[in-house]
């Protein structure tokens, strides 16, 4: 599918693609932990999720922390700290496990039995394009009740599949969904 808008942002529109949008709005349904990897609290609380049990660890190695459970025991004890590669490692391994054990529960409460979940768009910012080049585009709320392709996309860090769902339900909005594909914002709760 060929991108329609990807100049929006030539006359000084600001706004990202709509799937990194909704990206966005998962991962913060996600509940991660706040504090920072950096901080030891932060760490051992990333930790703590990726060694609570063998296949917690087994996740944690197949999402990319391939430490031995050697280090994994020192950095717990507080003998040692890992290094920033590692500590890198440690907060995707954790992100990627994380929306993995979320993603059954997000799905079945974006879905509502088939009911689905209202979705808030809200258009570009065009209050830095000059007046006679500004467009009208409005907020917009749309009922999405398929979400598996969408949750499925983002727990597995596909951001492709993850765009190509996410169009395939704008087109819902009509002639007008191409005014959608970039966005300020969406909104939706679960």
């Amino acid at each position: 599918m060929p991108e329609r808008n990807i100049q929006f942002g030539l006359y000084g529109a600001r706004g990202i693609k709509g799937h990194q949008a909704v990206a966005r709005q998962l991962d913060a349904l996600a509940g991660y932990i706040a504090t920072p990897v950096t901080a030891r609290r932060g760490l051992m609380a990333r930790l703590h999720y990726l060694t609570r049990s063998d296949h917690a660890r087994q996740r944690a190695r197949e999402a990319g922390l391939t430490v031995t459970d050697r280090t994994l025991r020192t950095w717990l004890e507080g003998r040692r700290s890992p290094s920033k590669a590692n500590l890198r490692r440690i907060e995707e391994s954790y992100r990627t496990v994380r929306r993995e054990n979320v993603a059954r529960y997000l799905l079945a409460r974006l879905n509502r039995a088939g009911r689905g979940t209202r979705v808030e768009i809200h258009p570009l910012n065009q209050s830095q394009v000059a007046g006679p080049r500004q467009r009208v585009v409005e907020y917009r709320t749309l009922n999405v009740r398929h979400w598996d392709r969408i949750v499925a996309a983002w727990a597995a860090g596909d951001e492709r599949e993850l765009d190509d769902a996410w169009v395939d339900q704008i087109v819902d909005l009509g002639s007008q969904w191409g005014q959608y594909e970039y966005v300020t914002n969406i909104g939706f709760a679960a």
